[in-house]
């Protein structure tokens, strides 16, 4: 079963997408804070990707993504951004900055997962 690290402060978005992953047949791991999250993704075995909040409370989402793409674990895991973020260019910055993919807030029940999946490059 492939593993999905979430890392998220707000509650209600925690629930709604480990419930979806969970639903579609994804194990989650859950951080709620930046450092938890980067803990998790560097521990063994390592999660198949993560979905990463850019609003945290000890960090911000970006410091995370550095932090995890300059450790041993590189580049290997596809780390998707889902931020309410919606700025002009900032998905360009995360998406340059290393993020593999991105997801607006608030996210689309019905359609998160198929764009997980587009992100992922896998086949539903």
């Amino acid at each position: 079963m492939p593993k999905a690290l979430v890392i998220e402060d707000t509650p209600d978005n925690m629930r709604l997408i480990t419930f979806l992953l969970n639903r579609s047949g994804y194990e989650t791991i859950e951080a709620g804070t930046g450092q938890k999250g980067i803990e998790l993704a560097l521990a063994t075995p390592r999660p198949d990707f993560i979905i990463l909040d850019i609003q945290l409370p000890d960090m911000s989402g970006n410091e995370v993504l550095a932090a995890i793409r300059n450790s041993e674990a590189n580049g290997s895991i596809p780390i998707i951004a889902m931020t309410s973020y919606a700025m002009s260019g900032d998905r360009e910055k995360l998406l340059a900055a290393g993020c593999n993919g991105y997801l607006e807030k608030p996210i689309d029940p019905l359609k998160v997962i198929e764009q997980i999946h587009e992100i992922l490059g896998e086949t539903s």
